[in-house]
């Protein structure tokens, strides 16, 4: 879907904002605040705009795509920057190889945003700090519900007039509305590993920016490294005489 509307996604995206992305893309690097001789990862990085921005700081940016058309028109783009295709869920890295990691409205089109979550604490050194912006949930419902009017009525006419590819922008309203609010995408932070976890509301709440860090201390990424382990471990079946269609039972509710 991203390879049909890479030619013109940035333009789009301008004018379905209302002029206010480049805001939130200031925002997003103040948040970062790239150091030079840093080397960040910039997930769903589309053709290159942010990484680009980050990049003017002296830092090493990688920017990282699903889509081969985006990362193609990136570095059609950004001859001079670092695109690699490839899956937030299985990011291809090793442990500990970031000072910072950053994605903008690309987590909510990750199948298992959680999983993506715990590939960047993976790939994340101790100390490094997570960068998330992402459209949210207004927490006025008088806005709520003129934004969600905006999108089910006049995005559509926009996206056929900007976009190259029109078709590619119908999930847009469904996956806004489905995506959860600030404080649950928090907890799916705290619950990756990440501490000192805050967000702040830009446009009213129609978009938020969410932080955290990976612990310094060795005792909480190891007390991190234990709970997941325990989480993915197989269950050991129970010694009690449970009958095997109860066991069966069991398995399939989980």
């Amino acid at each position: 879907m991203f390879d049909g509307v890479a030619r013109r996604y940035d333009r789009t995206n301008a004018v379905l904002s209302g002029g206010n992305a480049g805001l939130w893309r200031a925002a997003t690097r103040r948040a970062v605040n790239p150091q030079p001789g840093e080397r960040i990862l910039d997930i769903a990085a589309g053709t290159g705009t942010s990484a680009a921005a980050l990049a003017r700081s002296g830092a090493t940016v990688i920017a990282l795509d699903f889509s081969q058309g985006m990362v193609d028109e990136g570095r059609r783009r950004h001859p001079g920057l670092d695109f690699v295709q490839g899956d937030a869920e299985r990011l291809p890295f090793g442990d500990d190889e970031f000072d910072a990691v950053t994605i903008s409205f690309g987590l909510r089109n990750v199948q298992r945003p959680q999983v993506a979550l715990t590939e960047m604490y993976r790939v994340l050194k101790p100390g490094g700090r997570v960068v998330i912006c992402e459209f949210s949930r207004p927490p006025s419902r008088v806005v709520r519900a003129g934004y969600y009017a905006y999108l089910r009525h006049v995005m559509p006419l926009i996206v056929g007039a900007a976009s190259s590819n029109p078709e590619a922008y119908r999930y847009l309203f469904e996956s806004i509305q489905d995506w959860p609010d600030q404080a649950t995408l928090s907890q799916w932070l705290r619950t990756a590993g990440f501490t000192k976890v805050g967000h702040r509301n830009l446009t009213t709440g129609v978009v938020a920016l969410h932080r955290g860090r990976k612990p310094q201390n060795a005792a909480l990424r190891a007390s991190v490294s234990q709970r997941r382990a325990r989480s993915t471990a197989p269950k050991r079946r129970s010694s009690s005489s449970a009958s095997p269609s109860a066991a069966r039972s069991s398995t399939t509710d989980h």
